[in-house]
């Protein structure tokens, strides 16, 4: 038998839901190249499609993806659908809308009335009747305005059976308050990580008290955000990692996952040794020490878009 078989069950399950996730999951953004969207150089197809059904084979059974992850030759929703399909049942694929890039990559933001064409892209490019979760993706210009008409939208959406649960990403306490009064939330998709506001923190323990799952991203990339890690980590990281002979990314991840039972990380990879170090940050134990040490560390501010 595979030692690592089930590995991602390491940490627990939480549920999004009706549905029960192991607590590490998997991002679907780096699958398609070297640095996401148009940037980098094209991932090996094959590659990516072996670190999908690896991610699988290690217990990781909660996806999360969006239409607008491909570049010119490669799209992340499309490389789900090659490897994984037909779907395990316990499979739970996240996605992401509001946000959009036409042919030629370019951004644009969806008007409510368009959110449904963002959906049915995402359905066709999966090959699925309805999508598990999605998320909606608040754009940096709205981080203090409301997003009651989008998130209504999707809400209909939800009723007429295309979309099974629904969450946002990128929002402020206020904001989840507001979609909270116009249908239920299973999910938070926020940057967080070492180095978190004391916002971004009181946002987490938010969604713990009302039972919701809270997904960080950029966990581990913190300040390089899309790009990956920044060059440098600050002595506190890298001293921990030493202590446990682990990367720091494995040490940021571990550091996240020990924020409170509702936290469902993502990280994401292209590369097939990196997705096995990511599950196994499940099983790296911090103390209370090394946690407050963490937690006090003068890591970079963590992104707000």
């Amino acid at each position: 038998m595979d030692p690592w078989t089930n590995a991602a069950a390491v940490t627990g399950t939480w549920r999004l839901g009706d549905r029960t996730v192991n607590r590490i999951g998997f991002g679907a953004m780096r699958l398609t190249g070297t640095t996401p969207f148009d940037q980098g150089a094209p991932r090996d197809r094959e590659q990516s499609i072996g670190v999908l059904r690896r991610a699988v084979e290690l217990g990781v059974n909660h996806i999360d993806t969006a239409a607008f992850y491909f570049s010119a030759t490669r799209s992340a929703n499309e490389l789900i659908n090659r490897a994984l399909a037909p779907y395990p049942d316990d499979l739970v694929i996240a996605t992401k809308v509001w946000p959009g890039r036409d042919a030629s990559g370019a951004w644009w933001w969806a008007t409510p009335a368009q959110l449904r064409g963002q959906v049915e892209e995402n359905l066709r490019q999966l090959g699925r009747d309805h999508l598990d979760v999605v998320n909606l993706r608040v754009p940096p210009s709205r981080r203090n305005g409301s997003i009651g008409e989008h998130f209504a939208a999707l809400a209909e959406l939800r009723d007429a059976g295309l979309i099974r649960h629904l969450g946002v990403s990128n929002v402020t306490s206020e904001q989840l308050t507001e979609a909270l009064a116009i249908a239920p939330v299973v999910c938070v998709q926020n940057p967080y990580g070492i180095g978190a506001s004391s916002e971004d923190r009181a946002l987490l323990r938010r969604c713990g008290e009302l039972g919701l799952a809270f997904v960080p991203f950029f966990a581990i990339a913190g300040s390089g955000r899309e790009s990956g890690p920044a060059a440098r980590d600050n002595g506190a990281v890298q001293a921990v990692a030493r202590a446990h002979d682990a990367s720091v990314a494995q040490v940021r991840l571990a550091w996240t996952l020990h924020q409170g039972p509702h936290v469902l990380a993502i990280p994401g990879t292209g590369d097939p040794e990196h997705l096995e170090q990511n599950v196994a940050a499940g099983r790296l134990s911090l103390s209370e020490g090394e946690m407050a040490r963490l937690t006090g560390t003068d890591a970079p501010d963590q992104p707000t878009s």
